[in-house]
């Protein structure tokens, strides 16, 4: 939401928005383009006729106080993507969907765009290298690249996001359950994703994962006048920790590793080929890619071990995360930790989705907070279950930050290498800040 107010203002536009709690880096950047709010809080009296469209946040309550004044003044109320949609009709849209990798394959378009000089719009849900917002709307880019989200759009309007943005070109990562909370079974998350290809036009193109069964069904199903384009993992090798790409024209560095995101390239270069980049365009720009923010991160680096941090949370996620770490340095231990942080991962009928993920670490390690579990009304969880879950005897389990903190510290990380999954913080752990304490103990 904050970088849509940004993008909105450096467009042109009168902006102001409220909260009841802005935290950082939101809070420092909203500042900085003189848009943070006075107080936090809720002003249903600044609610006037004077505004011509309200934005609602996904997370605003349906008895937002404000909310209910705009309602009774009659004013239009947008969500988040239904504003992006209405801002950007005339423009190509092409969508990037998935259960995982629609943040990396954004990322990676837009490198790919900008570095070809491109003009473009986009949303994405990282931070990007080289660039200063996750979201850029302007009067005459002919294209806008955005990230697709199946979640629902806001209080009012439970639709999932991807379906508001009526794409001309869409693309499908892969499939696998997230999102409990909204999507109680697997046919109802999977559902989503085959009203996006439905939603496909006539003259349209559906690009998907040829490696993921359920994307290729459900893109494959026929469709008039719809052209479905399949891409698979790019030929790729790895060379004493560098990953190569297998190209006609020779090998070309990259850096960014595991069959993730090998999928994640020959998605990106079968959307940027539709929109008029070349190959040779594609692989001269791709090597520079550094990935999104939090997607294997690199956090600290010593000639005995390298520390990543990553997003991953999802069972699907965390397997592939964990193999690519492995699979780059073979000859190294690999101690791996996840939190569970997220509604599904906290669902006591979901954790046994984790069975056998763990198993390209050396040494596994999983987190959470008692509290969060509170936080989120959830049934509480012992660690007796989730070692159960996972299916691993060999799991350790922690529910205190300080005692998985000094574990960690007092290890020996000679030819070993540490990975950091999570979608939140490890109950506000300094990631770099610990990084840093085990390089120097080296």
């Amino acid at each position: 939401m904050h970088n849509l107010a940004i993008a909105l203002k450096t467009k042109g536009h009168n902006v102001t928005g409220s909260d009841d709690e802005i935290f950082e880096p939101s809070k420092t950047r909203l500042a900085s383009h003189n848009l943070l709010p006075e107080k936090d809080g809720w002003f249903p009296e600044k609610i006037t006729k004077d505004i011509d469209a309200l934005i609602l946040g996904m997370h605003a309550r349906k008895d937002n106080p404000e909310l209910l004044k705009a309602q009774e003044l009659g004013l239009k109320i947008y969500s988040y993507p239904e504003y992006i949609y209405e801002q950007n009709k005339d423009k190509q849209r092409i969508v990037i969907a998935g259960s995982h990798g629609k943040t990396t394959i954004t990322s990676m378009i837009l490198h790919v765009l900008k570095v070809n000089n491109k003009k473009f719009d986009y949303l994405v849900g990282a931070q990007i290298q080289g660039f200063d917002t996750m979201v850029k709307l302007s009067h005459d880019a002919p294209i806008i690249v955005i990230e697709g989200d199946e979640y629902f759009s806001s209080p009012l309007d439970p639709k999932p996001k991807f379906l508001h943005y009526q794409h001309h070109i869409g693309l499908i990562s892969g499939i696998a359950w997230d999102h409990v909370n909204v999507f109680p079974t697997f046919d109802d998350y999977a559902r989503q994703f085959d009203l996006f290809a439905d939603s496909t036009p006539k003259g349209g193109t559906l690009i998907f994962c040829e490696n993921d069964d359920l994307a290729t069904v459900i893109c494959r199903k026929e469709r008039e006048d719809v052209l479905p384009i399949g891409y698979q993992t790019h030929k790729n090798k790895i060379v004493d920790g560098q990953s190569y790409l297998i190209t006609e024209n020779g090998e070309v560095p990259v850096k960014v590793f595991g069959d993730h995101n090998m999928k994640n390239i020959n998605g990106a270069k079968s959307v940027c080929s539709r929109i008029g980049v070349s190959s040779e365009q594609f692989y001269n720009a791709i090597q520079s890619f550094e990935g999104a923010s939090n997607r294997l991160e690199l956090l600290g680096q010593h000639k005995e071990t390298v520390i990543y941090k990553d997003f991953a949370h999802s069972p699907s996620k965390l397997k592939a995360t964990a193999k690519a770490v492995k699979g780059q340095f073979p000859k190294r231990e690999l101690v791996a930790c996840m939190e569970l942080h997220t509604f599904s991962s906290l669902n006591k009928n979901f954790l046994s989705q984790y069975e056998n993920t763990f198993k390209s670490a050396d040494e596994a390690i999983v987190y959470f907070n008692p509290k969060t579990i509170e936080h989120k009304k959830l049934a509480p969880i012992t660690v007796d279950e989730v070692k159960q879950a996972f299916n691993d005897k060999k799991l350790i389990v922690f529910t205190d930050s300080g005692e998985f903190e000094q574990y960690l510290l007092k290890k020996n990380w000679k030819g070993k290498n540490l990975l950091l999954m999570s979608s939140g913080n490890f109950n506000g752990l300094n990631l770099k800040d610990l990084s840093k304490k085990i390089i120097e103990s080296i």
